[in-house]
């Protein structure tokens, strides 16, 4: 990490970052980009959500199709490669290894991670 001091923030300032568990139903290939996923989310919403993640190198489709992971749900909605994505997965890499985070239970989607 370096010799930098992580910013400290109030936990007013964390509270505003909204982290809702979701399980993803489909997974696609965007097409020109080779790191990107298109997922379709449940988040227990009104219709699923597209969220892209730049995933592909580390994680299979099948890894990925059924299971639930953390993600931020009040992003900005971004537009990449012509698609809009709407939130983002929570990730994690090393050196040597890449993760994903996983419930220790199924939880229902849309469930707030505090």
């Amino acid at each position: 990490m370096g010799n930098m001091e992580a910013q400290r923030i109030t936990i007013a300032d964390f509270a505003k970052v909204e982290i809702k568990v979701g399980t993803v139903l489909s997974v696609e290939i965007v097409e020109g980009a080779d790191k990107l996923y298109k997922l379709s989310v449940d988040l227990g919403e009104e219709s699923p959500r597209q969220i892209l993640s730049g995933i592909r190198e580390f994680i299979s489709i099948e890894e990925l199709i059924g299971k639930q992971f953390p993600f931020v749900t009040n992003l900005e909605p971004r537009i990449i490669r012509g698609l809009e994505s709407n939130g983002m997965i929570l990730a994690a890499n090393d050196d040597a290894n890449f993760t994903l985070f996983n419930p220790s239970n199924n939880l229902k989607n849309g469930t707030k991670l505090r």
